[in-house]
């Protein structure tokens, strides 16, 4: 089946999606996941192949983090299906809506997308995530996988297919687009086919995108992450948050990469910190300030500090006070999530109110800013833009609206 065919069944089954109600919807998950857990064996089967060509061709040990699934991550995609099913549904759902001086009532309601593109490196999860998530929200899905994942792609879909197949759903509601670069030339270029395009991977890739698509493109983005320990931190607190950041799952987009510690407290912050984090194996690209209060770091060099290192790579600097921080993170930022550790009311309300991100976060560790931790079940990536959706994107973002005026023969003046 060639792009163009699956596209344009995907069309078909998203005018069906558009109309189904709730019930068959949830079922429809819930019997994805089952067939996922049933088809266990075999995605993980599949993974080991796409794992061990990456190992062969000398991948670096954060995108086969990405690549790999464990039997725990195939059992987490099952239950974030389910987790969706729980969900209440967008679609149909009342925005706003009010009445005229002329008498017409005026309802702004959710409505399905149509066809959602996502085209997206490693994370095999990524797969059952944005199936399901379109799936809820009544869109047909064409899901552009990297070559690293096509095994485990596949027999991801397979099961899905089985499981829309069991509850009644069309089967065209989810597709995996394979080939080479000139497909996912094709789907940049199918306006009319496509409703919108999600790049969800490196900046290369979302560049690429963002630059090269015919189709709409909500765009997002790496995460250049930075935690600003204020003067008045709780410094137990605050290194607790970076060692959850920046260690906890280093390879994903909202782990830390830069610690910014405010003059009056770094001794005392590094002298907890460097214990910590030196001990779970993190490298510290410093300043000089830093670095004489860190005897392991090493000096920080040009581009260290706009890194997505994706590793256990730290950049540090010491900073004078609020303003330098805010200032360093508005220099460097990819406008993904920032966080403040501070017990001071006024230092956190200046953080906030300067910090231009998709998400601003008040002592608590950025590994929070994530679909799942927020409640939408699943994501289908965060979006660091400021079109349509910010943030992590659920079921809501992958919505449209459309105007519905009612009136009793009331024609314009």
């Amino acid at each position: 089946m060639t792009f163009t065919d699956q596209a344009r069944a995907a069309r078909v089954a998203a005018r069906e999606l558009a109309t189904v109600q709730r019930d068959r919807k949830d079922a429809g998950l819930h019997a994805m996941a089952d067939a996922l857990l049933a088809a266990s064996d075999d995605v993980l089967a599949a993974n080991a192949l796409d794992v061990a060509a990456a190992r062969e061709a000398g991948t670096g040990d954060a995108l086969i983090d990405r690549l790999t699934l464990t039997p725990a991550r195939v059992e987490a995609m099952a239950q974030g299906l389910r987790d969706l099913a729980g969900l209440n549904d967008p679609v149909g759902e009342v925005v706003r809506g009010w009445r005229t001086a002329t008498g017409l009532r005026i309802e702004q309601v959710r409505v399905p997308m149509g066809v959602i593109g996502i085209i997206y490196e490693a994370r095999p999860n990524v797969t059952a995530d944005a199936a399901g998530i379109c799936l809820k929200s009544g869109n047909a899905s064409l899901l552009r996988g990297s070559s690293s994942t096509i095994n485990s792609n596949r027999a991801v879909v397979a099961a899905l297919h089985t499981g829309l197949e069991a509850a009644g759903l069309p089967v065209d509601a989810v597709h995996l687009v394979e080939g080479g670069r000139e497909v996912t030339t094709e789907m940049m270029q199918a306006r009319g086919l496509v409703d919108v395009l999600i790049p969800r991977g490196g900046a290369g890739l979302i560049n690429a995108v963002v630059s090269g698509s015919q189709v709409p493109v909500i765009e997002t983005g790496t995460g250049n992450c930075h935690l600003y320990v204020d003067a008045a931190a709780d410094l137990d607190v605050a290194v607790e948050i970076a060692m959850n950041a920046k260690t906890q799952r280093p390879s994903v987009c909202n782990a830390l990469e830069t610690v910014l510690v405010h003059a009056d407290v770094a001794e005392e912050f590094w002298k907890l910190a460097d214990v910590a984090l030196s001990g779970a194996g993190v490298t510290v690209h410093a300043d000089p300030a830093t670095r004489a209060l860190v005897p392991g770091a090493v000096e920080a060099v040009e581009g260290d500090f706009d890194a997505e290192s994706l590793s256990l790579d730290l950049s540090a600097k010491v900073v004078a006070d609020i303003d330098e921080a805010i200032a360093h993170i508005q220099d460097h930022t990819t406008g993904h999530s920032e966080t403040i550790v501070s017990e001071d009311a006024g230092a956190v309300e200046t953080f906030v109110n300067r910090i231009d991100a998709a998400a601003v976060l008040v002592n608590a560790s950025s590994r929070f800013v994530d679909g799942g931790e927020f409640g939408f079940g699943a994501e289908i990536g965060i979006s660091t833009q400021k079109l349509h959706a910010r943030g992590p994107m659920g079921l809501a973002e992958m919505t449209s609206t459309k105007y519905i005026v009612t009136g009793r023969g009331q024609t314009r003046a």
